[in-house]
């Protein structure tokens, strides 16, 4: 029996569970079908084929996914309802042992996320970037780097364009940057942007101005501006048919990606430069506020004082 088949046959006991058993109306039995169904579709392209292999991840990638497609905090959290109640009679038919959605939340009615790509549309961007330009062009070979940096290592486009030549060297996998407030930190740096990185230092060497210490430089040899950043990423992205991008998008779906697949909020945290966690959410598609509060809980550098503060650390 297929994955998909296995999963579903569940489904219809649970279903038949509801009506018969619990006697639920017919329109909350057909509501959790359509959300169910959803459910179980996004489990089958993730590659799970018993329910026992369902992660909270899974379940946050299901919402986030319904979330970027416009539906609403009611139905997403009606959706997350169903799969509770799920899970919820599966534990009861020994078939998994804890509810994977006990901790997922929904976005709250009326918070403001950020708008960010979904990853085949990042993809898409960043491997044909240029579209039928001449892929030997240097403007382009730029192009392709500093795209490709801002998306692997979750920069702002102020850090992207202050970056000097001296901070990057061939095969470097880390890379220190100055962040707001005069904040340093270590961020990675992909196999994707180490090669396109490497691809554009000897074109920047050759068309960089006597004395300019730029690393992305424009076609007179200066320092490039951060305009001129959101002009090209603009142009690209109409050229390949894809919706207005701006260069913060990139940021929002490194951080958004990240957190979809690793769960980590401290890790993010960490790599976007936020000095508080709770800044880290606007980043993410989901209300991750339990995580702060575990964070804020456990941690011991994020313990408050008495008097409600901060600690001195």
């Amino acid at each position: 029996m297929a994955a998909s088949e296995g999963l579903a046959s569940d489904l219809e006991r649970f279903l038949d569970h509801l009506a018969r058993e619990r006697r639920t109306s017919s329109a909350t039995v057909a509501a959790y079908r359509r959300d169910l169904t959803g459910l179980i579709t996004r489990l089958v392209d993730d590659g799970v084929q018993r329910w026992d292999e369902v992660a909270p991840r899974h379940i946050r990638a299901w919402v986030t996914a319904r979330h970027r497609k416009g539906i609403g905090a009611r139905s997403l959290a009606r959706g997350l309802s169903a799969a509770r109640t799920l899970f919820g009679w599966l534990i009861r038919e020994q078939v998994i042992r804890a509810d994977p959605a006990a901790d997922i939340r929904a976005p709250k009615q009326g918070q403001r996320l950020p708008r960010t790509l979904e990853v085949d549309t990042t993809q898409q961007l960043l491997d044909e970037t240029g579209g039928g330009e001449d892929p030997a062009d240097p403007l382009l070979i730029r192009d392709r780097a500093l795209f490709e940096l801002l998306y692997s290592s979750g920069l702002r486009l102020a850090e992207v364009v202050a970056l000097e030549r001296q901070q990057v060297a061939p095969g470097q996998t880390l890379l220190r940057v100055l962040g707001k407030g005069n904040k340093e930190r270590e961020v990675p740096v992909g196999k994707a942007a180490r090669r396109a990185l490497e691809a554009w230092l000897p074109q920047r060497d050759a068309l960089a101005a006597e004395g300019e210490t730029a690393l992305f430089v424009s076609r007179r040899g200066t320092r490039l501006g951060a305009r001129s950043v959101q002009q090209r990423l603009r142009r690209h992205a109409t050229a390949l048919g894809l919706p207005r991008v701006h260069p913060h998008m990139l940021r929002h779906a490194f951080a958004s990606h990240l957190l979809e697949s690793s769960g980590d909020l401290r890790a993010v945290q960490q790599l976007l430069g936020h000095a508080d966690i709770t800044t880290t959410q606007v980043y993410t598609h989901l209300d991750f506020q339990h995580l702060a509060e575990v964070y804020d809980q456990a941690h011991p550098r994020a313990r408050r004082d008495s008097s409600g503060g901060e600690g001195e650390d």
